[in-house]
């Protein structure tokens, strides 16, 4: 196993670019998985959306907004589909040792919420992250641009297995940010394993998916226009977002951006939120910009957080590697 930091060209826009964000990776030597840890040395607001049917969390009920903790310390996102929570161990052992936490009568409690995905296909199924791998992704968390494709979180991603792992296709890890001009800042990152194809909304065109084994792509959603579809898709599912902010909202208010940054999801990927993936989205706002002088509008913050969210799913596609019999968008060409 190994630790990794970074992939990326400094300058690239990513989830790092917004004040306080600090992000760590933990990717697997022995076979393509990983876990991912946001964080930062102060606690921040969050909320979380749920969308597909397949979830697999931790601590997300303490997001709601009639519930008491305020302000969470990290967010894990992992492989390992159940066995990955694992991995959030590790990080509330790292941040303890940091002094950071809910404060308690008696102890400092770090409040650590999580999601995983499921990649046990792609090797040996034995092989997950585990606390080790959740300590070592916080440890190396830094504001170092996020890397990017085949690591933490996104190793083991797939996309495109409507029709089954054997026309599926790699995809990875992704992030994108955008910075205005008064200072609002907002960023995404993702770990995109979908069942179903992932499309460029701006020309229509599937960049990664289930393919044709005649050439190009099958094209999930205009054969299920065709025929119908029995049975059951690959259970190697998940699409995990996480968006951030400088501004300062509450609970509730990054819900509500959670739920609009959703949309990205079924902008960008053909179908989601199947009864197959367990597609969730963190948002989280760290109170960094001016919200005296620039009042704070989450509405707009949504609107920005889905359109970057949507950048993030299609670099997480197009930075991919190959991996065994799984060629990456950059390595599979359309002929159709």
């Amino acid at each position: 196993m190994q630790t990794e930091r970074k992939k990326n060209l400094r300058g690239t826009p990513s989830l790092t670019d917004v004040d306080g964000m600090l992000v760590g990776h933990f990717t697997c030597r022995e076979r393509p998985t990983g876990c991912t840890v946001i964080t930062s040395r102060a606690a921040f607001s969050a909320g979380v959306d749920v969308r597909g049917g397949a979830p697999g969390t931790r601590e997300t009920d303490l997001l709601r907004a009639e519930n008491t903790v305020e302000a969470v310390n990290a967010i894990v996102l992992a492989g390992g589909s159940a066995f990955g929570l694992d991995a959030a161990t590790g990080v509330v052992k790292y941040l303890e040792e940091q002094g950071l936490g809910f404060e308690t009568r008696v102890v400092k409690v770090p409040i650590v919420c999580g999601a995983i995905l499921f990649d046990l296909s792609l090797g040996d199924p034995k092989i997950r992250p585990d606390a080790a791998s959740g300590y070592a992704a916080a440890k190396g968390a830094s504001s170092d641009p996020v890397g990017e494709g085949n690591i933490g979180a996104g190793a083991g991603a797939t996309v495109g297995k409507m029709f089954g792992m054997d026309l599926a296709m790699k995809a990875g890890l992704g992030s994108w940010s955008l910075s205005r001009a008064d200072g609002l800042k907002v960023g995404a990152l993702v770990a995109l394993n979908c069942a179903g194809d992932v499309v460029n909304p701006s020309s229509g065109k599937i960049i990664a998916g289930a393919r044709n084994p005649k050439g190009g792509f099958m094209g999930t959603m205009e054969r299920l226009r065709q025929e119908g579809r029995t049975g059951f898709p690959g259970r190697d599912n998940t699409v995990l977002g996480v968006v951030a902010t400088n501004a300062a909202l509450g609970k509730a208010q990054c819900t509500k951006v959670a739920q609009m940054a959703q949309d990205a999801l079924a902008r960008c990927i053909y179908p989601s939120h199947t009864p197959w993936d367990g597609d969730t989205v963190f948002a989280i706002a760290t109170g960094h910009w001016n919200s005296e002088k620039n009042p704070v509008d989450p509405g707009l913050i949504g609107a920005l957080a889905a359109d970057v969210l949507a950048t993030a799913i299609l670099r997480a596609a197009e930075k991919a590697d190959s991996w065994g019999p799984y060629p990456a968008a950059r390595d599979y060409p359309a002929k159709a």
